[in-house]
């Protein structure tokens, strides 16, 4: 791909907290049509997504809320940020001693914003770049936040999630999706989180967190 991934998430971002987690800085969205339009244009010249990835999205939020209250969920251990848009869960995990963390994604947006935010918050995360649903395990955590939000991304990633959760502890953040499936799910904490009606149709979301059982 040419142009200038990192260039763009500087210029359409600003630095800002997500809500509920201080200490952690993000390039965030803080007008969401300008970099809508932005991402538009830029789609046409390089084939890429909308800017999921410039929003702390309540998934990843209580992910990172139920991290931060709980470190030995990823202390010492190996984890994937699966779908992880802005980098947020990766990050709280790098900062609560996760040994490795990695955050795959498959907007080139995405993972250019994912490194300049760990590079902002000091901490160790590798960008996968690409689709990694289907890979061998080779993580003890896999977090997956607001993962179910259109069926054919749930049809395309939970037989591999439900697949994972028998060799990893795959936590799966829930803010009340349609597609998520209910069945074989052990409810880990819930979490109330802010939002805006710019992106979600209320002003805070319920999200539960989950721990996928395996088939």
């Amino acid at each position: 791909m040419t142009g200038d991934p990192a260039g763009f998430v500087r210029a359409q971002t600003a630095i800002a907290e997500p809500p509920l987690l201080p200490g952690v800085a993000l390039h965030l969205a803080t007008e969401i049509t300008p970099i809508w339009q932005a991402s538009e244009a830029f789609l046409e010249q390089h084939g890429i997504e909308p800017p999921f990835w410039a929003f702390a999205w309540p998934g990843s939020v209580a992910l990172s809320l139920a991290i931060r209250a709980e470190p030995a969920l990823v202390a010492g251990k190996r984890v994937l940020d699966f779908a992880s848009g802005c980098g947020l869960a990766a990050i709280v995990a790098a900062q609560a001693g996760a040994a490795m963390v990695e955050a795959a994604e498959i907007d080139h947006l995405a993972i250019a914003a994912i490194g300049l935010n760990a590079r902002l918050n000091g901490v160790e995360v590798t960008p996968f770049d690409g689709d990694v649903v289907g890979s061998a395990c080779r993580w003890d955590v896999i977090l997956a936040g607001d993962v179910c939000y259109e069926a054919p991304m749930t049809a395309h990633i939970m037989p591999w999630l439900r697949a994972m959760a028998g060799e990893a502890t795959v936590l799966l953040a829930d803010p009340g999706r349609a597609y998520l499936p209910r069945e074989g799910m052990a409810e880990h904490s819930r979490h109330t989180i802010p939002t805006t009606l710019e992106l979600e149709d209320r002003r805070e979301r319920k999200v539960v967190i989950a721990r996928l059982l395996p088939f």
